[in-house]
Formats: C-alpha cells, structure tokens, sequence
C-alpha cells in the first residue's frame, strides 16, 4: 500500500496537471513552479562544462564518484533549478558529486542539440581527470533516454564509457507505440499521448527522424554499454519504454536491472523527502551507482 504522504502528492499532482497547457513556455513555467533548493549538506557551484553551463552537487564528505545527470522535461522544459530536489538528494544519497547539465531545449534547439551538449559535459569530466570508472550517467523522462543516448555518442566519439547508468522513467521511443500508452493512458497522472506527440514534434524539428538512435535510443546498438538499472512506476504510460530497453539491453548482452515499482506514477523521485517511496527510490539508485564507481 503506498503511503498517506505518497497518495496525497499524488492528488494534488492531478489536480495540477488536469488541463495544464502543452506549449513550450507554460510547461517551462510550470517546472520551474516545482524548483526546491538543494537539501541540507549538499553545496553547490555553477561550471562552465566546455561551453555548456553546469552545476556541481557536492554533499559533505563526498567520495570520488561522479552522476552526470541530464534533466526530463519532454526536451522542451526543465532545468537545474527544476531538479534540484531530486539530485540533491541522490548526491547524498550516494555520497557522489552530481554535475547537472543545463542543455539546450526545443523548440529552439531540436535535436540533436541536448545529446551535443551532454557529450559535451560527458568529455569535460574526462578533461579535469575524472576516469569513467568514477562516472555514472543519470536522467529522468527525456533525460532518462538522454542518459542512455550520451552512451551511444560516446561510443561513436571513441571515448571510454562510464561505469554505470540509471535511467529513471526514461523515454526512448519517439514512436509512442508502445502499449502502456493505452494501458496506463487512465491511470498517469502526468502524461498524456497527445502531449507527447507535441514534444516529440518540438524536439525533432520538420525534418527530424523519430528513428534516429540519437533520439530514440532503443533503435541504437547497445552491446558494451555499462551495467543499467532502470527505476519505472506501473502507473506511467512510458513503462512499456522501460520494458523494451531492457528487453533490448539484455538481448544485447548489457548487465540490466529493471525495477517496476508498483503504483508509481512518472519520476516520483521528485518528491524526495516528502514520502518514502521517493527515497527509497533514490536509496535504491545510490546503492546501484556507488557499487560500481569508485
């Protein structure tokens, strides 16, 4: 049973989000409604990751392990300030330094401009010294398929991949053909199939090729990719996303982990330090994370 504190957000999540506008600037707008600051114990410094503006995350005591994470928000929303309640609390959590990537965003930068910028930041960590055995890749929503579509420009950059990823409720399949967008369409809370048919058309651009592995990571080759745990609700209308990248991962010889959490709705992990589900999700993505960086 999910908890008092979980099924309270989560009425007032749907109250919220009921016949909320899908254009670019209101759903800006709205995330940036969300913003918390980072928790007690967490600092915080603005870089410049080699030409893309960064934030440091660094809990007290932190060990080397580095999560690079890239926000959601549909690629046309979202922000450091957005996610800093999640972030923050998986940089104390794990005990890593989180460098969170503010990349470009659609309309006015489609793709392949966020998995540009990504790389970027990916190559900047390389470039002060951090050993991809130190680094994890994170993201939720787009930046969940975003995580997993740095992986694959790494690999055709010739670079060496990093040691772990978690992608939380990723998006990788800009088709939208998978069947939880039936299934669960009465029971998300956030998501609904006509929004994301906008945000794909942001994103893409008039000439965009919604098979390009770029943007839709499950079309890519994920052989050699790092170990992967990937956190979904059974209430969002991207578990079928989930299900198919492991199911591709796995097939691909990829050490993947997938972990459906029952009544979940899309990123609860956002509600960090308001129920405890949300933490222990996060607990869950630190252990994974710190078992393989060091």
């Amino acid at each position: 049973m999910p908890s008092e504190a979980y099924v309270k957000l989560r009425a007032a999540i749907e109250r919220n989000m009921k016949g909320a506008p899908n254009d670019p600037a209101s759903m800006r707008k709205g995330m940036e409604l969300t913003a918390q600051p980072l928790p007690s114990g967490v600092a915080a410094e603005m870089v410049d990751a080699n030409g893309v503006s960064c934030e440091w995350q660094v809990p007290e005591g932190g060990g080397s392990g580095v999560i690079l994470f890239v926000h959601g928000g549909g690629y046309v929303a979202g922000s450091i300030a957005s996610h800093r309640n999640l972030t923050g609390h998986l940089a104390a959590a794990s005990g890593c330094g989180v460098l969170s990537v503010d990349y470009r965003l659609a309309p006015e930068n489609p793709h392949p401009a966020p998995v540009e910028d990504a790389l970027s930041a990916y190559q900047y960590l390389l470039d002060e010294g951090v050993s991809p055995n130190s680094i994890a890749i994170s993201g939720d929503s787009a930046g969940g398929g975003l995580c997993i579509a740095t992986q694959l420009a790494i690999k055709q950059a010739g670079l060496p991949l990093p040691a772990a990823s978690v992608p939380i409720s990723p998006w990788v399949d800009m088709s939208g053909s998978g069947e939880s967008f039936v299934t669960r369409a009465d029971v998300d809370p956030m998501i609904e199939p006509d929004m994301m048919a906008d945000m794909v058309r942001y994103f893409l651009g008039p000439d965009g090729d919604p098979s390009d592995p770029l943007a839709s990571p499950i079309e890519g080759d994920l052989a050699d990719l790092p170990p992967m745990l990937i956190q979904v609700g059974d209430h969002e209308v991207l578990l079928s996303d989930s299900e198919a990248l492991a199911a591709r991962a796995e097939a691909a010889g990829v050490d993947v982990t997938l972990r459906v959490w029952p009544e979940m709705i899309h990123v609860w992990h956002s509600l960090a330090g308001m129920c405890e589900e949300a933490d222990a999700a996060i607990a869950e993505a630190a252990e994974f994370i710190t078992a393989r960086v060091g």
